[in-house]
Formats: structure tokens, sequence, C-alpha cells
């Protein structure tokens, strides 16, 4: 998995074409705009105070910094790679976390700080277990995590930001991330917040918040070019992760249409997406990931192929080994479906001469 950062320097408005614009009629900008357009934009905008307000905001957003677009390639089915590089934003995080806290913590101190930024489920309790003096760590990290985040949101409206809230902490994170500590008649509220949250022992929900709103506006929009699928053991789970990201664009790549072509009914694309699994050793993925049994198929290759060693067929295997006996079965089961996807291709190309796949 090959992955680039590229984050757009410049204001909203100033990276816009000067293209020229026409209205829906096709006449140039500056020409009356059509009646049934202008019904449109008053469902929405039925006051000149209402299009005024959303004009003055529009005009804004415009002026802010064009958030970091995040650009992925050649996933194939590796998903834990994949699931590191969305929480760590491909390393812009730590860049951030060097740059506020430049000479205020050590390297070791700015390396834990991003590792429970990027995994906070796990580490948090960890953290807790192992310290001494447990409101410290919690003032300490709430402030180090309001901190970042308050520079990885800047880039954003409010409105935006608020609506990633989670339900449960939706107050208090407004609270903390809006409020100015540093004036003399809010700084009361926001020690009282803090001690609150280590009063009724809720930290655990509210670091866990600002990391997940951290990772989340580190990136503002993924760029996935392309295959999921391939030898992976987890395209299943990195497409349940792309359907739930919040600002996605996809480009299909040729081992992706494979599984298209299978999903569509395709009985060659069904045997080649098959066989790739159980080249690799992921049956797992047809089974668990999408509840297709493999018994008939082990069936089918202990009858045909029962006496056969299957040697040239044996599964790549990486990390974890398997008993002889389960890999034999999968050789065996990787040979008849070949077969099978050999002779379905040749039918195909037979007839779809005009396809030119001879």
């Amino acid at each position: 998995m090959s992955a680039i950062i590229h984050t757009q320097t410049g204001t909203q408005s100033g990276t816009q074409s000067d293209t020229q614009t026409y209205s829906k009629s096709g006449d140039r900008a500056g020409a009356p705009p059509d009646e049934a357009y202008l019904r449109l934009l008053s469902r929405h905008y039925p006051t000149i105070r209402d299009a005024s307000g959303e004009i003055v905001q529009l005009s804004a957003t415009l002026e802010l910094p064009k958030g970091t677009e995040h650009f992925i390639t050649d996933l194939h089915g590796e998903y834990e790679p994949f699931e590191h590089v969305l929480r760590s934003g491909s390393g812009s995080i730590k860049r951030r976390i060097d740059e506020t806290f430049r000479d205020e913590l050590s390297e070791q101190e700015k390396q834990n700080l991003a590792t429970l930024i990027y995994y906070p489920e796990k580490k948090i309790r960890l953290r807790l277990q192992n310290t001494t003096d447990r409101a410290a760590w919690i003032r300490k990290t709430l402030d180090h995590l309001i901190r970042i985040c308050r520079e990885t949101t800047s880039k954003y409206q409010r409105d935006r930001v608020r609506n990633a809230f989670p339900a449960g902490e939706a107050a208090i994170l407004e609270e903390l991330l809006i409020v100015q500590e540093h004036l003399p008649n809010r700084k009361h509220l926001y020690r009282r917040l803090v001690d609150s949250i280590i009063e009724i022992h809720h930290e655990e929900p509210v670091i866990t918040a600002l990391c997940r709103l951290i990772q989340r506006f580190s990136i503002a929009r993924l760029h996935v070019v392309g295959d999921v699928y391939d030898r992976g053991p987890g395209p299943h789970i990195i497409m349940d992760k792309l359907i739930d990201h919040h600002s996605v664009d996809f480009q299909w790549g040729n081992h992706d249409i494979v599984w298209m072509g299978a999903a569509a009914g395709s009985d060659a694309c069904i045997c080649n997406a098959v066989r790739v699994s159980l080249r690799y050793a992921h049956m797992e993925i047809l089974e668990n990931g999408y509840g297709i049994p493999m018994l008939p198929l082990a069936s089918l290759a202990m009858e045909l192929y029962g006496d056969d060693p299957c040697e040239r067929f044996y599964p790549k295997l990486s990390g974890s080994e398997r008993p002889e006996s389960e890999r034999l079965l999968m050789a065996r089961m990787h040979k008849a479906i070949t077969i099978m996807q050999m002779k379905l291709e040749g039918q195909l190309i037979l007839r779809r001469p005009e396809f030119r796949m001879e």
C-alpha cells in the first residue's frame, strides 16, 4: 500500500478557477437567471435576510484555509495499515503535535500523545493504570488534546465541527473547545468542567471523543485511487470503513472490477474472486465477510483431486502458519476453482469474439 499526503495552501477563494460561469438557461453570468431557478432558491432562502446571511457565511468560508486532502492507492485488502493511515492522518497529526509542543514536550511525550490520539480505546486505560496521579494525568492530557483539537479544527466552520460531536459528549466538547479559558470570566468555567470530568470518572468518553475529532478533521477529504481488493485479508473491512467515512471519493481498480463483476453475477468473475482468496489462504473473506459457504467447493475438490498433491496450488501464506491438512485442502480447492475459471473464460472468449480477448 502506498500513500501520499497533500496539503493545498492558500484560501478556498484563492484556489478557485477564473472560468466563466453560466446560468441554468445557458446565458453567461450576469444575465437574469431563470425564474424556476429563483423559485428553487427561495425554498431555502425565503427572505432577503436569509439570503444575505448565507452569502455572508459562504464568503467567510471561502477565506478559510483549504483542508488537507489525502490520496491513497493500492490497498489490496490490507486493512490494518489502511486503518492506521486514517487514524494517524498519514503523519499529519504527529507533525501538528511537533509544531504545537515544539519545546514544551520531550520526543517521548510527543510520541505518547500521538499514540493516544491514534488508539484511544487501547491506550487510555493502560495509561491510567500506569500513572500514580490520575487527576494530574487527566488534566494534562485534556489540555494537550484540546490544544491539538483546536488547531486541527481551525480550518473549519464551527457548525461543521459541532455536527461531528458525538451526541453524548456534545455539550462538554462545545464548552471545552470554544470556551476561552484564558479570559478571567471564563477561566473558572473551564476548570470546573475539567474537575467535574475527573470527579465523576467521565474522562474516557471525553478523551476518546477528542481523539476521534482530531482524527476526523486531520483529513478534509480522502481520495482512494483503486484496488481495495486483491491479496489482503480484509477488503470487506476497508469497504465498511469507507462507507462510514465522512468525505471520500473512489476510483475503481482492476481488482475491484473483478469483485464488482462477481457481485453482478458473472460466473468467470466469481471464480476469479474465489481463486484469489484461496491463493492467499483468505477463505475468511468469503465465509465470514460475505457469508459464502465453501463446503460445496471443498467437497468437489476432494472428489476430483483427493489423490492429487496439487503442489503448484499451495496457498501463499503470510504471517500465521496453517496445518498441513488445511493447506492441502486449500490447494485442492484452489486447483478446482482455477480449472473452472479457465473453462468459463474460454467459453466467454468464444461467445464474445468482439471483445478480442483471444
